[in-house]
């Protein structure tokens, strides 16, 4: 019975049918009970009453006072939000931060990249160097009826200084004069024109041996006649002027001429094959031949011969000497080019470069850069390479789509000229260092074989095996600043360089 008992106590206690009337107030009927309850103030002259709510932590014992002259703030809603830092974690946010920068400087370079390149598909521009805002104003209205197919952006404000535009030559792609060449041999290996600096041009004709024009007065001469099945196979002036040429021979000789007085000075042997190239450095003329060997001939000493170089083992059809004379360019069939320090008289060449995969013909050394060569290659190669002398590196190489028969520079306006075989036997004009073409010179019907340069380089010669000889100006520079150029040389070369003109 005492179980039934105790179990009626515990449920009588836990009864909450009667309201609580001994329990703590709600915190809004403290706060009512807080306004309702008037404060005077002592300079009124009423007493002070005790305070009936007392504040949690003062002993009971102790009185409510006021300042005098101020009044109580009991306005509800007024208590300031501190908030908790615990629950935002600090340490751990500040941890993720610094672990981001982290991870941004351990990323992979090729996965920054691949970001990089996400953001630009995106966002169309490169992010970092976009700009948000533009200060200038927009573009003008396109004029009525104006097309303009490559779409060209105009500005309001924005414009280029005369100074920094290029004026555009106008370069003539027909030829000025046509002159016949009969009999002239369609061989890749030869080299049968030259231009001397005395404006006269030496072309070599077959058996019928080798003629001169003059540039000046348009008069053409016949220089020498070969006998039987023999014939000139290059020919070369003298670069310091005068009257003297070299002449080689399909009969393993060259030959020294006076133009003037027509008159063969000496005739020098040595060679087992045709001499089919040929390049002066000052007193020293170098001769190569088909049996790959190349002649050193001292023109001022009884015994010419002074040295031989045997570093190639096919026919050599390409000679140039440096402008400094310090080194020799040597091309030919066995598809090597080789370059000769002066002075060597060993079969040990400073370079043998061997990137081309055909005959190497064409030589131009650059007259503004001196460690810069100019090669070309024939039918199987079609490359006009650039080569730095110092490395012994090809830099840059071009494919011109056709045999390269001969190179040449212009020196004023830093470019290349380059001549060709089928299919348009056309001379090509190339930007440097770009190395694009900027104008073709068509009108040879058959490959062409040479080209060389007038001696102010204005204009250049080509001779081709359709058997014409075409004068083009492709070269003519401005006239300001030739005359200009006259002035600094001075009086007396005036009458020297207008006569270099061709009429």
């Amino acid at each position: 019975m005492s179980q039934f008992s105790f179990e009626s106590d515990v449920s009588r206690l836990l009864k909450l049918d009667a309201p609580i009337s001994s329990g703590p107030q709600p915190r809004w009927q403290r706060k009512a009970a807080s306004a309702n309850t008037s404060t005077v103030s002592p300079m009124k002259g009423t007493s002070r009453t005790n305070s009936t709510s007392r504040t949690p932590g003062r002993t009971p014992t102790s009185k409510c006072q006021n300042t005098p002259g101020a009044k109580g703030k009991s306005s509800p809603g007024d208590d300031r939000f501190i908030p908790v830092r615990n629950s935002k974690n600090m340490e751990v946010a500040s941890y993720l931060v610094s672990r981001e920068k982290h991870m941004d400087l351990v990323k992979p370079p090729s996965l920054k990249e691949k970001q990089a390149a996400m953001m630009h598909l995106l966002s169309g521009v490169d992010v970092e160097k976009a700009r948000i805002l533009r200060y200038q104003g927009p573009a003008p209205p396109v004029p009525e009826g104006y097309s303009n197919t490559q779409k060209v952006l105009y500005s309001q404000q924005g414009y280029t200084p005369l100074s920094l535009l290029k004026k555009k030559r106008h370069i003539p792609t027909q030829p000025e004069r046509v002159l016949d060449a009969p009999a002239v041999r369609n061989d890749f290996y030869l080299n049968p024109l030259d231009w001397s600096v005395d404006n006269v041009v030496c072309v070599a004709l077959g058996q019928f041996g080798t003629y001169l024009w003059d540039a000046e007065t348009g008069n053409v001469t016949q220089h020498m006649k070969m006998e039987g099945q023999d014939y000139p196979s290059s020919v070369s002036w003298v670069p310091t002027g005068g009257n003297i040429i070299a002449i080689g021979t399909s009969f393993k000789t060259v030959q020294i001429w006076d133009v003037e007085r027509n008159k063969c000075l000496r005739n020098m042997q040595g060679h087992s094959g045709r001499v089919s190239s040929l390049s002066w450095n000052g007193h020293l003329l170098s001769s190569g031949s088909r049996s790959g060997q190349i002649h050193h001939h001292d023109v001022r000493m009884v015994q010419h011969h002074v040295a031989t170089l045997s570093g190639h083992s096919q026919e050599v059809c390409g000679l140039a000497w440096s402008p400094g004379g310090r080194l020799l360019a040597s091309g030919s069939n066995d598809n090597n080019l080789l370059v000769w320090a002066n002075g060597t008289t060993s079969s040990a060449p400073l370079h043998s470069l061997q990137q081309h995969t055909a005959a190497v013909k064409a030589l131009a050394w650059c007259p503004w850069q001196a460690s810069l060569l100019a090669s070309g290659g024939g039918t199987n190669d079609h490359h006009i390479r650039l080569w730095n002398i110092n490395t012994g590196i090809c830099f840059n190489a071009v494919d011109a789509k056709s045999q390269v028969c001969s190179v040449l520079w212009s020196s004023e306006h830093k470019e290349l000229l380059s001549a060709h075989g089928y299919a348009k036997n056309q001379l090509t004009l190339w930007a440097y260092p770009a190395m694009v073409p900027i104008a073709e010179l068509l009108g040879h019907t058959e490959r062409v074989l040479q080209v060389v340069a007038s001696p102010d380089g204005s204009s250049v010669m080509s001779v081709g095996a359709d058997e014409s000889l075409r004068l083009w100006r492709c070269f003519q520079g401005d006239e300001s600043r030739k005359k200009k150029k006259q002035q600094q040389l001075g009086g007396t070369n005036t009458g020297r360089l207008s006569q270099n003109c061709l009429r």
